[in-house]
């Protein structure tokens, strides 16, 4: 039997794992989160604390436990959306979403985030919501509201988002 060349067995394996993965696929840290697939592809995170995240399939995000005590505090969200749910009776601190052109934070509540073509899209589902630039000053979305967020310095407009948008953004969510 003639041996493979070790590029050649190196080349097959790196094709054979680029075949596995899903295209564009999130590449984060569990941060001591439980992980799962929904069926839609999308990945859902279960982390001590009472966080929980749904990263829309091929989302670019990384998840930070800042202080270390096992449970996230902030997600790097590049790009796709994220829904993120935080309960908080248990979690401590605050948890924010951090984007190319926003930082959204909150205590405990329920929201979702779409970054793409240079927009961050912010919208609440429960709770309540502080948006703003990095630099910049924050506004507050409650309950169906949501804001654009683009670079720049103009103010951040908050509106109540029509339903088919609210239902396209959480359809991408599996919600």
């Amino acid at each position: 039997m003639k041996a493979i060349p070790a590029i050649s067995l190196s080349l097959f394996f790196a094709v054979l794992t680029i075949g596995l993965l899903p295209q564009r696929a999130a590449y984060a840290q569990s941060a001591g989160c439980a992980i799962s697939r929904a069926a839609n592809g999308n990945q859902i995170f279960r982390c001590p604390g009472g966080v929980n995240i749904t990263a829309e399939r091929g989302a670019s995000f990384t998840l930070i436990d800042r202080n270390r005590d096992g449970s996230p505090d902030s997600l790097s969200l590049r790009s796709k959306a994220a829904l993120v749910d935080v309960d908080s009776s248990q979690h401590r601190g605050g948890f924010q979403v951090v984007t190319p052109q926003a930082i959204a934070a909150v205590r405990g509540t329920q929201w979702a985030v779409d970054v793409k073509g240079g927009t961050t899209s912010v919208l609440v589902t429960r709770g309540r919501v502080g948006v703003r630039r990095p630099a910049g000053a924050a506004v507050v979305l409650g309950p169906g509201e949501g804001v654009d967020v683009t670079r720049g310095t103009a103010a951040l407009t908050v509106r109540t988002w029509p339903a088919p948008r609210v239902a396209a953004l959480l359809s991408r969510l599996g919600q």
